[in-house]
């Protein structure tokens, strides 16, 4: 096809050219991205310098990628577009445990007994967390799946620290007893910032916007027959609840992580000084009902 030089008419040669995908999806969200690609250049006319910088800040993302960091990830938490899958994709029971961001850290781990102290390395205020994980008719769900991970009281996950030297601190999966329960040990986190020595953190910095992410906890729970659970728990009163930088924070969410001061634990663990503890029930949605 010639003559299609004017703005209107290349945009629909495109989308010409993908329209015959053989997947019906493929075609749909080819012609799409087409059509709203086209759309921005038309919104911000970009000179050829500044196109060529963002291929440069594209190829930069692609490049800080790697087994222990996904700055496309962080890329698409810290522009809202992680959230809105998330949005798109959950939320249509209202009974469930809302979901929010996966986050760049998570890698598989190991199953920890029921009681374990995965804290691994990391010091700092130990942290009791327990809970249930039940269907949403209020039924407990054995054997289901509890994976969890989390940042140590610098802010840090265990990939990031070389001096872990591969080993897992701060994360593990258990399975749930016969009344649905699970319970572990590990340290208090803390609020941090996503890593901001690349392209995210240029970015950001350009926007005028700081890198933090309040206290949380991550969690991602499945069982046969439901829908997977990908969720945080947010530390009542951390900094940052307000203006997380991937916009992962729901009220829901939000959990008390009380205080102690020596005593016996839950699982009759004598303690001493002062020490927290965080109990959440999750709830899954069946499968069925998501359909």
């Amino acid at each position: 096809m010639h003559g299609n030089n004017d703005s209107e008419g290349l945009t629909q040669a495109v989308i010409e050219k993908v329209s015959g995908a053989a997947d019906p999806r493929v075609a749909q969200t080819g012609a799409a991205l087409i059509r709203h690609l086209h759309a921005f250049i038309r919104d911000v006319r970009p000179t050829q310098e500044e196109w060529e910088a963002g291929i440069a800040f594209l190829t930069d993302t692609g490049h800080m990628c790697d087994d222990k960091r996904q700055e496309f990830i962080l890329l698409s938490d810290a522009l809202g577009v992680s959230m809105l899958v998330d949005a798109i994709n959950h939320g249509d029971d209202p009974v469930a445990t809302e979901s929010t961001v996966f986050g760049p850290f998570y890698h598989p781990t190991e199953e920890w007994p029921q009681g374990a102290d995965i804290s691994g390395t990391m010091t700092g205020t130990p942290l009791f967390v327990s809970g249930r994980v039940l269907d949403n008719r209020g039924n407990p769900l054995a054997g289901a799946v509890v994976d969890v991970w989390h940042a140590d009281d610098q802010g840090f996950y265990d990939v990031q620290m070389e001096r872990l030297e591969g080993k897992d601190a701060g994360r593990a999966w258990f399975r749930t007893d016969g009344e649905g329960r699970f319970h572990f040990w590990t340290i208090r986190p803390s609020p941090y910032p996503i890593p901001n020595d690349g392209p995210v953190g240029k970015m950001l910095a350009a926007q005028g916007r700081h890198p933090f992410r309040p206290a949380h906890v991550h969690f991602m729970i499945q069982s046969d027959g439901y829908r997977k659970l990908v969720t945080h728990l947010f530390e009542e009163g951390s900094p940052y609840l307000d203006s997380d930088v991937v916009f992962g924070v729901k009220s829901s969410l939000i959990c008390e992580f009380t205080e102690h001061q020596g005593g016996v634990a839950p699982d009759n663990r004598r303690m001493d000084g002062e020490w927290r503890s965080l109990n959440h029930d999750f709830i899954l949605t069946p499968i069925a009902d998501a359909a």
